[in-house]
């Protein structure tokens, strides 16, 4: 799959994950309503690395004028900081559109004594929680399949409780899901604190991802 197939898939996969609006094509890309108050709407460029245009980019940020509007570029932030006017927030730490074969294996929960894991579907998102001995929240993931592909999304363990394998045994439960349903590749956006996990579980780079806000 090329960059912009992958980008289409991250999208296709986000907007089922998150319950956003159908994304509307746009001569660059797309955009989505998302419908919360610091998260508006968002425009994704299909572009990755030195196929993004620099006019384009700018052309729909000199558009935005309402805060909370968000754009997502499949280049470095020091890139596309130059490319955006006043108004605008830069995350200044770069994301990663990242992507991994997916198989259907079983897989057994490598959890420390005491922890919980459960999983469940529900409007087409597939949900894996683990839980800590005392029954606190300890770690979470989602996935959405959608056909051929699906869409990691909002993996988050609890700072008490890293360095524990939760992560790991989060990612391969909800990969393992999305390929009984016959997704055969996986795709996210994630972040630095998270690459290193995805990384050590077979996930590869495909492109650099800034998020930028308009902040009004």
């Amino acid at each position: 799959m090329d960059g912009g197939g992958t980008v289409r898939a991250w999208v296709d996969g986000w907007v089922v994950s998150r319950g956003a609006a159908p994304p509307v094509r746009e001569p660059w890309g797309f955009t989505i309503d998302v419908g919360r108050p610091a998260h508006v709407s968002r425009h994704v460029f299909t572009g990755v690395g030195d196929e993004v245009e620099e006019a384009a980019v700018r052309k729909v940020a000199d558009g935005v004028t309402a805060a909370g509007v968000w754009l997502k570029v499949f280049q470095d932030p020091t890139r596309v900081r130059d490319w955006l006017g006043e108004g605008w927030w830069v995350d200044p730490e770069p994301g990663w559109l990242m992507t991994v074969p997916l198989r259907a294996e079983a897989v057994p929960a490598r959890l420390p004594d005491g922890y919980r894991l459960r999983h469940w579907t529900r409007g087409g998102v597939v949900r894996a929680l683990v839980t800590a001995p005392d029954g606190s929240f300890a770690a979470r993931g989602q996935i959405a399949p959608t056909g051929a592909t699906a869409v990691a999304d909002q993996i988050e363990t609890a700072p008490e409780h890293r360095r524990r394998g939760l992560g790991g045994t989060v990612m391969r439960t909800l990969q393992t899901a999305a390929a009984t349903e016959g997704a055969r590749l996986g795709v996210l956006a994630g972040t630095p604190a998270g690459r290193g996990l995805y990384e050590s579980l077979g996930w590869t780079v495909t492109a650099p991802l800034t998020s930028a806000r308009r902040t009004g």
